[in-house]
């Protein structure tokens, strides 16, 4: 997975805004797993599952930049815009990354491993391990976008602070809990289709509003 972002990271240029989230997502990752080999886990398969279908969601993605799921589309439409500020763009991947296809990728590994999401404690709590480890590499990455990410120095973020102060990849992590459960327990086809359809309408209304340029 670490060798994906990288080549991604590797091919995308400074001006393009998916490749300030590709950033983000390889710093978080990296230290992640460096803090994941000295953690001990109650399920490591469902982590180490979890960890390639929520990553492939992502690669589907920029796979297909033209036609994104629509929780990507705002990011995908505005990665060429010079009035954005890398923070906007790289919370914008985490908004869809998170908050819809965490969600997703939680139903799915599930299934795989014929896990009840309901029941499923022992998973949940290494979840919330890996949101402990997660908080304290998102200060870390939040000082990277505040003074200078790689030598490029931010010098317009303006009240792009404020948004690197509000957001909790734990809270969102912990939402997407919720709507991966809520998505598990309905058994209707039909209604699992709208309520999907309707969790992506809304991510993307917030990518939206988290692309609007700073002026």
């Amino acid at each position: 997975m670490i060798a994906r972002l990288e080549a991604i990271d590797a091919s995308l240029p400074t001006a393009d805004g998916v490749a300030w989230f590709n950033k983000l997502y390889l710093a978080v990752t990296q230290a992640v797993h460096g803090e994941l080999a000295e953690t001990t886990f109650a399920d490591p398969r469902f982590l180490a599952r979890l960890d390639v279908v929520f990553a492939n969601l992502y690669l589907r993605a920029v796979a297909a930049p033209k036609d994104p799921p629509r929780a990507w589309a705002p990011l995908f439409a505005c990665r060429r815009r010079k009035d954005i500020a890398p923070i906007q763009f790289a919370f914008a991947g985490m908004n869809a990354h998170i908050n819809y296809d965490l969600p997703v990728a939680l139903v799915r590994t599930c299934r795989d491993l014929d896990v009840d999401l309901l029941r499923a404690r022992r998973q949940h709590r290494d979840y919330l391990t890996v949101n402990t480890l997660l908080e304290t590499t998102e200060k870390r990455v939040k000082r990277w976008f505040s003074t200078g990410f790689v030598g490029t120095v931010d010098t317009a973020l303006g009240r792009a602070d404020d948004r690197v102060a509000m957001w909790k990849v734990t809270r969102a992590r912990d939402t997407a809990w919720v709507n991966a459960q809520t998505l598990s327990a309905l058994h209707s086809p039909p209604l699992r289709t709208r309520y999907l359809a309707a969790l992506e309408r809304t991510v993307g209304f917030a990518g939206r509003g988290l692309l609007v340029p700073l002026r």
